[in-house]
């Protein structure tokens, strides 16, 4: 018997085609658009005590799948990315996502430093994950309007989004890596923020 062929993977196709999950069922191609900043700045308005999270150029569809689908486990009430230099929704987002993506609002922003700006006048406080943070996830109050910013794969948050944050915090590492794949440290940030805003 002979083994199946597999074509060679293009790891930098952002639409590159996602396995199936038996999850989800299979989506239409017409989806609605992803919202701006005036729906952000809208749907912070309207909720009493707002949880963001802040994606800076995540590039991977894969990984944008995974973190809407913890992002819906966690409540966050909205997901933001700048519109340049990182992945929007695509039928791989949504099938990795496993329908999250039609769920959690996903809001792309021209200028993610003046979204931020906003969102500060708006009483939101802005945490970062930095591998030079001196303090750790755990030591930092999550609970109240809060954004969690983590940045893309590789290189982390861009020097003005790191400016822009209120408090940096890095997750201990025990082992010999550095860092976790940015979908793994977004489940780990968001869920910390549940625990705590749950006591």
């Amino acid at each position: 018997m002979k083994p199946k062929k597999f074509g060679a993977r293009s790891h930098g196709d952002k639409n590159r085609e996602a396995r199936e999950n038996r999850h989800v069922k299979p989506v239409e191609e017409s989806h609605s658009p992803s919202l701006d900043e005036h729906d952000l700045m809208k749907i912070v308005a309207e909720t009493d005590v707002p949880f963001l999270l802040i994606l800076d150029c995540v590039q991977d569809p894969h990984n944008l799948g995974a973190i809407l689908r913890t992002a819906d486990g966690a409540g966050v009430h909205a997901v933001v990315a700048p519109k340049d230099k990182a992945v929007g929704i695509t039928e791989t987002v949504r099938r990795v996502s496993v329908g999250a993506a039609d769920y959690v609002p996903f809001v792309q922003v021209t200028n993610l430093a003046r979204t931020m700006e906003q969102l500060k006048a708006a009483g939101v406080w802005f945490v970062g994950t930095s591998d030079r943070a001196q303090k750790t996830l755990y030591e930092l109050d999550l609970r109240g309007p809060l954004a969690l910013v983590l940045g893309a794969e590789e290189k982390g948050m861009r020097r003005l989004t790191e400016e822009n944050c209120d408090f940096l915090a890095k997750l201990p590492m025990a082992g010999k890596v550095e860092c976790l794949n940015v979908s793994v440290a977004t489940g780990v940030c968001l869920f910390e923020a549940v625990r705590q805003r749950q006591i």
